[in-house]
């Protein structure tokens, strides 16, 4: 896929980006489970946040297609980094799409700046894939709301200042009865519980937000009473494109380790490049990151064509996911044991791609959705 001239200014200015800040602080960052408030203040400042949302409100008023190649290149750097990318970007095209003038005024702009950190809060302990099943409440309280429940597994929990949440604000009313919230995490009845310590992409923050019986004024609802399910749905599709390009990222990040290691790395008295073994495993890991950028590259067009993309997002992030697991096992196999070892990088890219068929969907449920779209 050629690329336009802007768009292919924004793979090169990312890239050196990732290659001159994020790359060189990727082993640190995960050895301790850091965040990256310093690289998020500079990728503030060189545009890397809100990609699609319009420059009236402090975006880079691109596409689609240049927030994929924005995610991609930023988790050739470090995947943990790129997460954050795509955070501030369902925010951002949430409060574009659903927010008032007053809403998008106060948080869009802080929150691409860095300057404030978001979460988005929707699953719970007993709704991660049916998120019909969350318990999370919002009774109207006066003129505001009152908010209680538990979320679970939240990016950037431990260090949020605003959280988006989605809750049930008509027990009856199934999907059609609940709405989003946007909640100052410092308000009284928000706690935080521990940062998990997970397998990978260990710079993000997870860990869990309880809301006891915590105001929220009027102006916190977002979008209409009733329509949180749809719309936080509705921007999972860009999400999916997102976490697709993340994983084609951590591909190509494996596939250059792995030419570097296999021209290198001596065996029998050659370098293992020659063998036959390893040229097909360095082929595979090179045709499975050109398809899967090309999947992803053809979800995020369709986005910008106004097109139906629920079938092509699925696709990309499912096929991205599965290709980034099994590819970077097989860089972990080229650099023999010593991919084993911490401190090297395919041993963290390792780590950090299975969470790519989890998140934002697992890989089953893409696979129900492409089902469904194919058999409507």
């Amino acid at each position: 896929m050629f690329l336009s001239t802007e768009h292919q200014q924004v793979a090169d200015m990312t890239r050196r980006f990732a290659d001159q800040v994020i790359r060189p602080e990727a082993e640190r960052l995960d050895r301790e489970e850091a965040f990256a408030g310093e690289i998020y203040q500079q990728m503030a400042q060189n545009g890397l946040f809100g990609i699609t949302v319009p420059e009236a409100y402090g975006g880079a008023g691109l596409d689609c297609l240049a927030y994929s190649i924005v995610m991609e290149e930023l988790s050739r750097g470090y995947a943990s980094v790129a997460d954050q990318c795509g955070l501030v970007e369902l925010f951002g095209t949430m409060l574009c799409k659903y927010g008032t003038e007053a809403q998008k005024a106060q948080w869009i702009g802080p929150l691409i700046r860095a300057e404030l950190r978001g979460a988005y809060c929707i699953t719970e302990a007993g709704a991660g894939s049916d998120v019909s099943g969350i318990k999370t409440t919002a009774t109207k309280d006066g003129g505001g709301w009152k908010l209680t429940g538990s979320k679970l597994w939240i990016h950037n929990a431990p260090v949020a200042d605003v959280a988006f949440v989605l809750a049930r604000t008509d027990p009856q009313a199934g999907k059609r009865g609940m709405s989003i919230f946007i909640v100052d995490c410092n308000k009284a009845g928000v706690t935080r519980g521990p940062k998990e310590h997970k397998l990978g992409q260990r710079s993000s923050q997870v860990g869990e937000l309880n809301f006891d019986n915590v105001a929220v004024p009027a102006d916190g609802l977002l979008g209409v009473e009733g329509r949180g399910f749809h719309m936080m749905m509705s921007v999972l599709e860009k999400g999916r494109v997102g976490i697709g390009a993340l994983a084609v990222g951590i591909i190509q990040a494996a596939l250059e380790a792995s030419i570097a290691q296999a021209k290198l790395r001596q065996q029998f008295g050659h370098a293992i490049a020659e063998f036959q073994a390893i040229q097909f495993l360095l082929a595979d890991m090179a045709k499975d990151a050109e398809a899967a950028r090309l999947l992803v590259r053809s979800a995020a067009m369709k986005m910008d064509a106004g097109l139906d993309a629920a079938m092509a997002a699925s696709m990309a992030k499912c096929f991205a996911g599965d290709a980034a697991v099994a590819q970077a096992s097989n860089a972990v196999q080229i650099f023999g044991g010593s991919g084993f070892i911490r401190g090297y990088e395919v041993e963290r890219l390792y780590r950090d791609a299975k969470i790519t068929q989890i998140y934002e969907g697992t890989n089953q449920i893409q696979r129900v959705i492409i089902a469904r779209k194919l058999l409507e």
